[in-house]
């Protein structure tokens, strides 16, 4: 039997982290499990420093950023999933998004990270990494990537209820 009482959606807002997160809402339903998402935000004052060691960057301009993502989570989660999956909203600042993804799932308990990927070439791939392989190599727990588009499984409700009929 599978068990899953804590959900991860790790999101940077894109088209592939729209689906993670409609497949997260939907397993947490199914499974009775609470939901979080998640974003990082880049640490922008640590990347900042001139020749001189002089910061370049206002540090209000790092606050600003945070408190953006924060409201663009804050309106990723619907009153219903707060209430019917206690869903939390969480940004986390910092300069590696795959390994403050994987601290933040062992230190809360998380049973599932759900994650949208691009799918990259293979160039691409090897020139800039990929957060979710690194993510998957280093998860505590089951990682399940999700592109977009690509098949999909998670269905609006009125498609279901006519499938049914």
């Amino acid at each position: 039997m599978i068990a899953l009482k804590k959900i991860l959606v790790a999101t940077d807002f894109s088209e592939p982290s729209e689906a993670a997160l409609s497949y997260g809402r939907e397993l947490a339903r199914n499974f009775g499990a609470s939901l979080t998402v998640l974003n990082v935000v880049d640490n922008i004052l640590t990347r900042a420093y001139g020749s001189d060691g002089m910061v370049l960057v206002d540090p209000e301009l790092q606050r600003e950023i945070e408190s953006a993502a924060q409201r663009q989570i804050d309106t990723l989660l619907c009153e219903e999933d707060r209430k019917t999956l206690g869903a939390i909203g969480v940004t986390v600042t910092s300069n590696s998004a795959p390994g403050t993804i994987v601290t933040y799932a062992r230190g809360n308990g998380i049973d599932l990270i759900v994650m949208g990927t691009r799918g990259r070439g293979a160039v691409a791939h090897l020139l800039m990494g990929s957060v979710a392989e690194r993510v998957v190599r280093t998860a505590p727990c089951p990682v399940l990537t999700v592109r977009h588009p690509e098949h999909e499984f998670v269905l609006p409700d009125a498609l279901v209820a006519v499938a049914k009929a």
